[in-house]
């Protein structure tokens, strides 16, 4: 179940405020003690996770089906998906937020408000796993608690909303504070002075099936981050642009849309280019097709 995002804050009579958490969505599924650990794509990210997958084959319930976010939390406690792999001090923590199975029960159809009683009662927050925070009760002042503490955002939640699997539903509405989106990487520049591998990359967003194109990111990278990146880029290069509206660039190289990317930015433009963006990461766990233009 995804959430649908609003531009700004509400408040709506039966509905909770969660934090919105910076990382990996996951399911969790555990069958005695076998432990999966899921993205959106399906990719089996258990061994990347092994400290969590170790903690959740701990939970008493013979059998769980657990959605959330494995996040890694900043010194202030808030959740950076740049901090990924950027300091092995920090270990990665899976924030809790519904439980869809527990003891042979399928619970999607029930409300939100039970699954979470079912929720509070299976996982205990200890080590690596958390349950997701709720914030003040009014939409609004949950929003401005976000806003004061630097959180990427909010969700909203129908309490009485059963758990629809796969869709993106109404009843779950996200309202950003940082301003942070997926695009989707569709070539890259060539590199300049010291810089190697690549200079920019070039991101877009899909507009009725067409990548529109959102501008060139050129901060936010290591040494390390470039050399991975260029390497994920080498299976992938084409000779025609895959967007729609992009500038002529005599040093582009484009490539297949399918990587995403996580971009920090200041603003967008009327025309939705960003300004002064930064990479913040690759998100594996989301699919391109699902990146949407929005200006």
């Amino acid at each position: 179940m995804l959430a649908t995002l609003v531009d700004e804050p509400f408040h709506l009579p039966g509905w909770v405020y969660e934090e919105k958490y910076d990382g990996i969505r996951i399911i969790a599924e555990k069958d005695g003690s076998r432990v999966r650990l899921i993205t959106r794509n399906l990719i089996d990210r258990t061994a990347d996770f092994a400290e969590v997958a170790a903690a959740v084959a701990k939970l008493p319930a013979p059998t769980l089906l657990l959605d959330g976010e494995v996040v890694v939390f900043d010194p202030k406690g808030i959740s950076r998906f740049q901090l990924f792999g950027a300091d092995t001090r920090r270990r990665p923590v899976y924030v809790v937020f519904d439980c869809l199975f527990a003891r042979g029960r399928d619970l999607r159809a029930h409300p939100l408000a039970e699954r979470r009683a079912m929720l509070e009662k299976e996982v205990r927050a200890a080590g690596p796993l958390r349950l997701a925070r709720r914030l003040a009760s009014d939409g609004f002042k949950a929003f401005e608690a976000a806003r004061e503490r630097g959180l990427e955002g909010i969700v909203a939640k129908d309490a009485a909303s059963p758990y629809e699997t796969g869709k993106r539903s109404p009843a779950w509405r996200k309202v950003k504070v940082r301003a942070e989106e997926e695009f989707v990487i569709g070539g890259y520049t060539a590199p300049e002075g010291a810089r190697t591998h690549f200079g920019a990359l070039l991101i877009g967003a899909f507009d009725d099936g067409k990548l529109r194109y959102a501008g060139k990111v050129g901060t936010g990278f290591t040494s390390k981050s470039l050399a991975e990146l260029a390497q994920r880029f080498a299976p992938l290069r084409r000779p025609t642009s895959p967007f729609l509206d992009a500038p002529r660039m005599r040093d582009a190289t484009w490539l297949e849309p399918t990587l995403v990317g996580q971009i920090g930015f200041m603003e967008k433009t009327g025309d939705g280019r960003l300004r002064h963006p930064v990479f913040l990461g690759l998100r594996d766990d989301k699919p391109a097709a699902e990146v949407r233009w929005s200006a």
